[in-house]
């Protein structure tokens, strides 16, 4: 099973994806988690590159980046696991692609699906995708308190294009319903949890 969790960053993704990996380890499950851009040894060379590189970054040279570093990660992890009846739990697939490089940097969206229907051919398409909605306002304000200090290129995009990604991923969502599972992350982490554990336990 291939779990994927998207939003933009402060949406609670990590948070929550530790919580469901320690529930569904509970319920007996083998879980195996992992992160894009990243995951392995080469695809977090990509993320260094992609994210903190002081180059400025082509956004279609950025979108093949993120294509290689995804390529990397299903033949090395996910899919390997997958064949090993684990679940895997992705912080962000490619989805995030289309909302981040589509809607934010304004690449052609069907250039960007023939890249993922390539990515399909491999096996690897989530199962079910949490699209966690939070306001721009309150991603900002948990990203101020947490206490990650390394802040990268993208998260310095400004109001503006998060909006425009926002937007891209409620109609992702919207255009995928068997799939994509929308949940308002904007309340407390618990409240969002229990959201997201009825809709597993809906699942399994």
């Amino acid at each position: 099973m291939f779990i994927t969790f998207e939003g933009i960053d402060g949406s609670g993704k990590s948070t929550q994806i530790s919580l469901l990996a320690k529930f569904l380890e509970e319920l007996g499950h083998e879980v195996v988690t992992t992160r894009e851009p990243g995951g392995t040894e080469f695809s977090e060379q990509i993320r260094e590159l992609l994210l903190f590189s002081k180059q400025i970054i082509n956004p279609i040279a950025e979108l093949f980046l993120f294509e290689a570093a995804r390529a990397q990660l299903i033949t090395s992890v996910i899919n390997p696991s997958i064949e090993s009846n684990k679940i895997v739990i992705s912080d962000r697939y490619y989805d995030s692609t289309v909302a981040y490089q589509g809607y934010g940097r304004g690449l052609n969206i069907e250039d960007i699906l023939m890249c993922n229907a390539i990515i399909d051919k491999y096996g690897a398409k989530p199962d079910l995708t949490f699209f966690l909605d939070v306001s721009f306002e309150n991603s900002l304000k948990r990203r101020k308190n947490s206490c990650i200090n390394k802040i990268d290129k993208i998260e310095h995009s400004g109001e503006v294009f998060f909006q425009k990604v926002i937007d891209g991923y409620r109609k992702i969502a919207n255009d995928n319903p068997e799939r994509i599972v929308t949940i308002d992350a904007n309340s407390e982490k618990h409240i969002t949890f229990e959201k997201i554990k009825n809709k597993i336990l809906e699942f399994l």
